[in-house]
């Protein structure tokens, strides 16, 4: 298949690519790595009047520590993430997501923030950010500003942007030196579509107590969902096996998923309380870093 009709644009900057989106507004979209744009228009779900292509905003390309966050770039493809080493020491939560983000060639072409913005509740890349309480850059030719993931992520497929604005950036804070990590997701096929998955970061202070934990699933509502009950049960106290035990349960109570030809809403919510508990098992005996 074959898009419909569209004007293109190719801006060298991110000043360029602002003024095309406050000239054409929602008749726009912006490609970067179009693994998810492309087969959509492909496909005629979405017809955009015109599309502006930023892949000569080089300034928007880079991943980068600073001021206790990797920054990264509209640009920066998956495949930079998946091997650099600012991510594998820094974000380890991340390091372990990007492997099962569909197959290496998407990867190599994707962006990390195009996964973002796409916002599909059972992408890898939106949940990890949601437990990392990253934050969002939005830039427009109004200026820029900055967002959390629970005002970013809106519903399936919808996220905050305006017409006129794009996602510049992504900003993920670095671990702690006590935090440890897990990502786990079941699939119905290796580098498919996942039925369910859970991100998921704790701190552990020096007694063995859980002092702050951050888990969001894939699959449990129709957007990018925080397990807010199973972080607040968890919190201060020792991740034995009663815990852990309760807080799978806590997590299939909490999560309100939605049944589709791969899954029944039923077998979703026990899939993420499962796997809410593995999460738990492999962090509570890590000596540190990512499962």
């Amino acid at each position: 298949m074959k898009p419909a009709a569209f004007d293109y644009h190719r801006p060298d900057s991110l000043e360029e690519a602002c003024a095309l989106l406050a000239e054409h507004g929602a008749e726009a979209r912006v490609l970067a790595g179009g693994q998810s744009l492309v087969p959509l228009m492909n496909m005629r779900i979405l017809s955009p009047a015109v599309l502006i292509d930023i892949n000569r905003c080089r300034e928007l390309s880079y991943l980068r520590r600073e001021d206790g966050v990797i920054a990264c770039g509209a640009l920066t493809r998956q495949g930079e993430a998946e091997t650099s080493d600012l991510v594998a020491a820094h974000l380890p939560l991340m390091a372990a997501a990007m492997p099962h983000v569909g197959v290496r060639a998407n990867r190599n072409f994707g962006t990390v923030c195009g996964s973002l913005a796409h916002a599909d509740p059972l992408a890898e890349l939106p949940s990890v950010a949601a437990a990392l309480e990253a934050r969002f850059v939005i830039a427009s030719s109004r200026g820029r500003r900055e967002v959390d993931a629970g005002e970013f992520f809106v519903s399936a497929l919808t996220n905050c942007i305006e017409p006129d604005e794009m996602l510049a950036e992504v900003r993920l804070p670095v671990a702690a030196a006590n935090a440890r990590s897990a990502f786990l997701e079941i699939a119905n096929r290796a580098h498919g579509f996942a039925v369910a998955g859970v991100a998921a970061l704790v701190e552990i202070d020096g007694e063995g107590r859980c002092t702050r934990a951050r888990l969001s699933a894939m699959g449990a509502g129709d957007t990018t969902a925080r397990l807010a009950p199973v972080e607040a049960l968890i919190e201060g106290r020792r991740l034995d096996e009663g815990l852990i035990r309760e807080a799978g349960a806590a997590a299939t109570a909490a999560a309100e998923p939605a049944q589709d030809v791969h899954a029944t809403a039923d077998y979703r919510a026990h899939v993420i309380g499962t796997l809410v508990s593995r999460a738990l098992r492999q962090m509570a005996g890590q000596p540190g870093g990512a499962a």
